[in-house]
């Protein structure tokens, strides 16, 4: 077993690629005709987002759409960096909203936390030193 997929569930599939591209630089790697499915080139493992009318679709009992909650769900996609400042400071620019500004770990990473407008909560992080 490996992992393939995170899929977001979003209100604007394209908006959120774009959103992906100027904050974080990654590319758009898909997006389907009908608008509502698209994945970013993220190496090994797609990141992909889908639109809330898929969810609707897959989910009988329904979905919390993440961008209308008041509180960021339980959980994050964390993206490494070998600079988090410089990338935490051009996520703001491109519209995330601070959760958390960068800090030194005690385990030796810098970390930070955003909340994209699509309400997907990003890490942050330098990657992992070996201990």
């Amino acid at each position: 077993m490996k992992l393939g997929y995170t899929i977001i569930y979003v209100p604007d599939v394209s908006a959120s690629l774009d959103f992906f591209h100027r904050a974080f630089g990654i590319s758009r790697r898909f997006l389907h005709e009908s608008g509502t499915y698209g994945e970013l080139d993220t190496g090994q493992t797609t990141l992909a987002f889908a639109a809330h009318e898929l969810g609707e679709l897959n989910f009988p009992g329904g979905h919390i759409e993440a961008h209308s909650s008041i509180k960021p769900l339980g959980f994050e996609i964390a993206l490494v960096t070998e600079d988090v400042e410089l990338a935490h400071r051009n996520a703001l620019s491109a519209g995330a909203v601070e959760m958390a500004t960068p800090v030194a770990k005690p385990w030796g990473q810098v970390v930070s936390y955003l909340r994209c407008p699509d309400g997907t909560m990003v890490e942050l992080c330098t990657p992992m030193v070996p201990g």
